[in-house]
């Protein structure tokens, strides 16, 4: 069941996008990236943004020729066999536990401000959980302007961070002094793009999983994923300047934006800029996130791989069900006392890996849908093609050694376990008879019958 309502234009979707791309990875990362590569973190940071539009490729490439109602979902559905399917599908209720990172992170924020909210972290980060997800009862058309008007706010003061900042930048900024451009050579600009991985990979999927509520989709999804990626390159590459520019190499190496604000803002100006630029970025990212699980979830609700009462919706089509579990798992890290800084690493890498085999996968397209290629907004020739989907692969699979080989020896034991889990999970519900191989060998006509059917060109 569809949920009904206005479809989302492409300013709805950039909004959506960019919102949600725009997080608090660069709130919190970007220090650690000038302490890999210094002054050079502006490349790190506009060539970011490029490196994992790459890595996700294939969502571009497969919203250019087909209208999957089911998002990133039924993408991976149509390229994976029934395994892969469902350890991915396992692998999507994984992902949203990382949502309660955005709420820890939204009190650290305040909490700089107010020290009196920190001994109060779990119950305020599970009290702005609540509030973020009750939004999404009013459907996704309220969301997006909700997630618009947070967003006006956040480029507001990422604008006025780079309006202070810029005359302030020291003009020795190109020289090769300590902290300078490429600090730690090359080995140091790849380790700075893998950290900063985190910061620049949300271009794709916001805008992905609304493809059931947006106007031509095949048009607006891959030009809106385009535009938000050259929008973010341009707002990180800026920030990134008055960041790494400003103080010192040893006063904002491993530091948070914080520092840098600190020096360039006078007080009243540095509390507007931690709470509209650190808070409301990660609140773009945290109700971006929310919008973008719900309609691959139901979908894979619909597919078997969760019991049929993850199936209900409301009259109006809201899953209902789906997003109450979606908020008991969001929650549950917090409850526990969780640190998540692990977790985020741990589910970037088994997604960077199927990222791997979706981009290499993608080569195939062509050949199989030959009518949809040529329709295909982003038809090109075949060897071209095939250079970039290599190289999206290539591209991924970069991200995830880099996070790998950085994990500790308990992290290393915990990246196994949620394979496993995921893996088992997947091979009990198909043998136990609640997900048929079969099913979904026709799922993959019925997804394609259903978006040649879609086809609004």
């Amino acid at each position: 069941m569809e949920e009904h309502g206005k479809k989302l234009s492409m300013l709805n979707i950039f909004g959506l996008g960019l919102g949600g791309a725009i997080g608090s990875g660069i709130f919190v990362l970007l220090g650690f990236g000038i302490a890999y590569t210094g002054r050079s973190i502006v490349l790190v940071c506009v060539g970011g943004c490029l490196f994992m539009l790459l890595a996700y490729m294939y969502n571009v490439i497969m919203s250019a020729m087909f209208v999957f109602k089911g998002g990133d979902y039924s993408q991976k559905a149509l390229l994976f066999n029934p395994l892969m399917t469902g350890f991915s599908a396992t692998m999507a209720l994984v992902n949203s536990m990382a949502m309660s990172s955005y709420a820890l992170a939204i009190v650290g924020y305040i909490s700089a401000v107010f020290p009196g909210v920190e001994p109060y972290t779990r119950l305020a980060s599970v009290l702005i959980m609540t509030l973020f997800f009750a939004t999404t009862l009013r459907g996704s058309c309220f969301v997006t302007r909700l997630e618009n008007a947070l967003t006006l706010v956040l480029v507001v003061a990422i604008t006025v961070f780079v309006i202070f900042g810029l005359p302030q930048v020291k003009p020795d900024y190109f020289s090769n002094a300590d902290g300078g451009f490429f600090h730690g050579g090359f080995s140091g600009l790849i380790s700075a793009i893998a950290i900063m991985g985190w910061a620049c990979q949300g271009t794709t999927m916001a805008p992905v999983s609304m493809v059931a509520v947006t106007e031509k989709p095949k048009r607006t999804i891959p030009l809106a994923i385009l535009w938000i990626t050259l929008a973010l390159a341009f707002i990180y590459g800026l920030m990134s300047i008055v960041a790494a520019g400003v103080l010192p190499y040893e006063q904002v190496a491993g530091a948070n934006l914080g520092a840098t604000a600190k020096a360039i803002f006078p007080n009243s100006i540095y509390i507007m800029f931690i709470l509209g630029g650190g808070v409301f970025a990660i609140s773009t990212s945290l109700l971006g996130g929310i919008a973008m699980f719900r309609y691959p979830l139901m979908k894979i609700a619909e597919d078997g791989w969760l019991p049929p009462v993850f199936k209900k919706t409301t009259r109006n089509g809201f899953p209902w069900v789906i997003q109450l579990a979606f908020y008991l798992l969001s929650v549950l890290p917090i409850l526990l006392g969780f640190s998540l800084d692990s977790i985020i690493s741990l589910v970037m890498i088994p997604s960077m890996l199927m990222n791997v085999y979706l981009n290499m996968a993608c080569i195939t397209l062509p050949k199989k849908y030959p009518d949809q290629w040529k329709k295909c907004t982003l038809h090109m020739p075949i060897p071209v093609y095939t250079i970039i989907c290599v190289l999206s692969a290539a591209c991924a699979g970069i991200v995830a050694f880099n996070l790998f080989k950085d994990l500790k020896g308990k992290d290393i034991i915990a990246s196994i376990i949620i394979l496993a889990v995921c893996g088992g999970f997947s091979v009990l519900r198909i043998q136990s008879g609640a997900v048929k191989k079969e099913f979904l060998e026709e799922n993959k006509k019925a997804i394609i019958v259903q978006a040649l059917a879609d086809d609004e060109e």
